[in-house]
């Protein structure tokens, strides 16, 4: 005979297999438009969230934030869905269409098919909580089809990216293919690339999956306080373009971490862009709009005189951008933090005055720019190759735009000393370095740092990206 307990259980569950099928049926509704149910919901957790909360998820998660966030936003829908079984039968219902209903609000300003897929889960929410699986094997029969409905959902996603993959092959080759040059330290084990490869750089952005853009269709507006607005398809965009090299940091990059990135990229130079379009005299801020309506502005007088080298970015080791890195179209200020440095899967190019307030400074970011901090990285200990009794430390370093001028190692509290430098691939680019250490038998602990060329030693005090970015060593520990 089941106890009231028993049944409590028995309906909890249910309720929770509920919320499985919700999710499943929203996802492929809203995957059917183009968009998905799950990352609309973590889009709108990101932009609502307290600072302190996006902070510690970014710290906890690291990399995999994104997938983080969306295995959240999954679990928190069928912990919802169970909580409403649990109340009495007269306000389940009402109460499932009442959360239905904030869930459409929350999805409303930022996807059309987020909020078909918030009314279709709403649907099934309402009608399963009327008729509650009251079983286990109900409640597995409903938790089985909202998991296949998911797998239906994801296929769409893929056969989706896969067709805007092909038109971004379509495309060809970007730059001039010239021969990257070498920096003498080839072949060192476990150093990293001179040039990052595409599928190793990091992402780091506030949306769970890229939008999907035609390039055929898509142009640049570039609007506001100008004599001449432009409107400029991709094609005129990469016929102007140069190469560049210059590493990306993002601001979240604590020391030794891979937030960071080296890479050739082609660009129009803003300051070219500006040319064309004349700003007026009272614009002040270049604002930088991407297909969603994120913003990251910049200052307009420094783009024009070049103190900040600012350009367009269209391609990425002779390719056009991925999705994941911001295709057709981003913004990068090189030195600038990758935060502050401009909007990825850009729409519109806006000349402003100093009354825009950009994305991240409503969430309590400082508006002064924050700029790239020296930093060097161990990337690998290895006993000496050519010396018995030595260990070898190689790793990167970087200090945009001006560039690394010296890289020191200290072994536990000696005397910093100098490394060997690869050449240079340019001043806003990482530079390689290694070193080789005759340490005697036991542990020792190591730190590194950079000294820019503008006369900046990295600084040594820990301390949290947020505000105004992250300081700190890299130390390392090694066994001889």
């Amino acid at each position: 005979m089941r106890t009231k307990e028993d049944r409590k259980r028995g309906g909890a569950l249910g309720a929770a297999a509920v919320g499985v099928a919700a999710l499943g049926l929203g996802e492929v509704v809203a995957a059917a438009r183009g968009g998905s149910l799950l990352d609309t919901i973590g889009r709108a957790m990101i932009d609502t969230a307290p600072i302190p909360v996006v902070e510690a998820t970014v710290a906890m998660s690291g990399r995999h934030d994104k997938a983080a966030t969306r295995a959240g936003v999954g679990a928190g829908v069928v912990a919802a869905t169970a909580v409403l079984g649990g109340l009495p039968g007269r306000i389940r219902v009402p109460g499932a269409l009442a959360a239905g209903a904030a869930t459409g609000a929350l999805a409303a300003g930022r996807s059309a098919a987020g909020v078909l897929g918030a009314a279709a889960a709403t649907g099934v929410i309402a009608t399963g909580l009327g008729r509650r699986p009251r079983t286990v094997f109900g409640a597995l029969g409903w938790a089985a089809a909202g998991a296949g409905l998911l797998g239906v959902a994801e296929l769409l996603h893929r056969d989706l990216d896969r067709k805007q993959d092909t038109g971004i092959r379509r495309l060809g080759a970007l730059g001039t293919a010239a021969p990257l040059p070498e920096d003498g330290l080839e072949n060192e084990p476990g150093l990293s690339a001179l040039i990052t490869p595409e599928h190793k750089m990091y992402v780091a952005d506030v949306n769970l999956r890229p939008p999907r853009i035609d390039p055929d269709r898509w142009r640049l507006s570039v609007t506001g306080q100008v004599a001449h607005t432009l409107r400029l398809s991709l094609a005129d965009l990469v016929a102007d373009a140069v190469d560049f090299d210059a590493v990306m940091v993002c601001v979240h990059n604590r020391a030794g971490e891979g937030r960071a990135a080296n890479a050739r990229w082609s660009g129009v130079p803003l300051a070219d862009l500006l040319q064309h379009a004349i700003p007026d005299a009272g614009a002040t801020r270049l604002v930088t709009r991407a297909v969603d309506g994120y913003t990251i502005s910049l200052p307009l007088a420094a783009l024009r005189s070049g103190e900040l080298p600012g350009y367009l970015v269209v391609g990425m080791n002779g390719q056009p951008l991925s999705p994941a890195h911001g295709f057709p179209a981003r913004v990068f200020v090189p030195g600038l933090y990758g935060q502050y440095t401009g909007a990825k899967w850009l729409s519109e190019l806006e000349l402003a005055d100093d009354t825009h307030s950009d994305y991240w400074v409503r969430r309590g970011w400082t508006r002064e720019l924050l700029r790239v901090h020296p930093h060097a990285r161990v990337d690998s200990t290895l006993p000496g190759r050519e010396v018995a009794g030595t260990t070898t430390v190689a790793g990167v370093a970087w200090a945009p735009p001006h560039g690394v001028e010296a890289v020191e190692i200290r072994v536990g509290q000696e005397d910093w000393q100098s490394v060997e430098l690869g050449a240079e691939l340019a001043p806003a680019a990482w530079r390689r370095w290694r070193t080789t250490l005759k340490l005697p038998a036991g542990s020792h602990t190591l730190q590194v740092r950079a000294i820019s060329r503008s006369g900046l030693t990295q600084d040594a005090t820990p301390r949290p990206p947020f505000p105004v970015g992250p300081t700190g060593l890299h130390t390392v520990t090694v066994e001889v």
